[in-house]
């Protein structure tokens, strides 16, 4: 009942956008971790399939193996979709027999699209154009971009209720990852909590105590210092 890309920039980011008309697309669907990679488990999803799956993959399994691995041991595979991607190779997916359509999925080297119940097979192919065009776009704005032309091509075929965004980096924390749980126009909405987040959180999460500096930047000044030239390096 979603459709959704994950993504790995040149710096090993991980990026997954999100949409479906369902509640709170966000909370259980999406999976992360720093240096292993990103899962997306969909449709009657299994969210079981998350941790296990970024743990196969950080125990040196390909994305191909985990996912055959995880649908192997699930009797309700035919109903699940999932897509994962690692931090290096091929990405690799799973659409059920029994997900409803139009369903399907899409791997690539740094990237994979996945949706079940879709207005049809064009929703993932306006996504896919959308991120591919948009190679110079900071991640979180070319996933925002990839899924609201997957939106205007059809999306759901049920409508709008959800949507969310999260960025994995060098931080075992996330960080960026925002959700829409419940709007009339959930990608629009999602685009504006972005660049909320422009304003203030981004540069002051980057001050934050972290796996490279154990106490983070202390002096309120230079936390307003940093935030200002965040600004000024972005143009805002």
């Amino acid at each position: 009942m979603t459709w959704s890309i994950l993504a790995r920039d040149g710096q090993g980011r991980f990026g997954v956008a999100i949409a479906s008309r369902f509640f709170a697309v966000g909370a259980l669907c999406v999976h992360t971790r720093r240096g292993v990679g990103a899962l997306a488990t969909q449709a009657l999803m299994n969210p079981l399939y998350g941790p296990a799956g970024l743990s196969l993959l950080a125990a040196g399994r390909s994305p191909a193996e985990a996912v055959a691995e995880l649908t192997a041991a699930d009797a309700g595979r035919s109903q699940r979709q999932l897509h994962l991607l690692g931090a290096r190779g091929t990405a690799a997916a799973h659409t059920g027999d029994g997900c409803v359509a139009w369903c399907g999925h899409r791997v690539f080297d740094d990237f994979s699209v996945a949706g079940n119940m879709l207005a049809g097979p064009q929703v993932l192919q306006a996504t896919i154009d959308a991120f591919v065009a948009n190679a110079a776009l900071p991640l979180p704005e070319r996933l925002i971009d990839a899924m609201s032309c997957g939106e205007a091509a059809g999306g759901d075929k049920r409508g709008k209720q959800s949507a969310a965004l999260r960025i994995h980096a060098d931080e075992d924390h996330a960080e960026l990852d925002i959700r829409v749980d419940d709007h009339i126009e959930p990608m629009a909405e999602l685009r504006r909590l972005y660049a909320v987040s422009l304003q203030r959180f981004a540069p002051f999460v980057a001050c934050l105590p972290g796996r490279h500096d154990a106490v983070g930047e202390l002096d309120r000044t230079r936390i307003e210092a940093r935030i200002e030239a965040f600004h000024a390096a972005r143009g805002l």
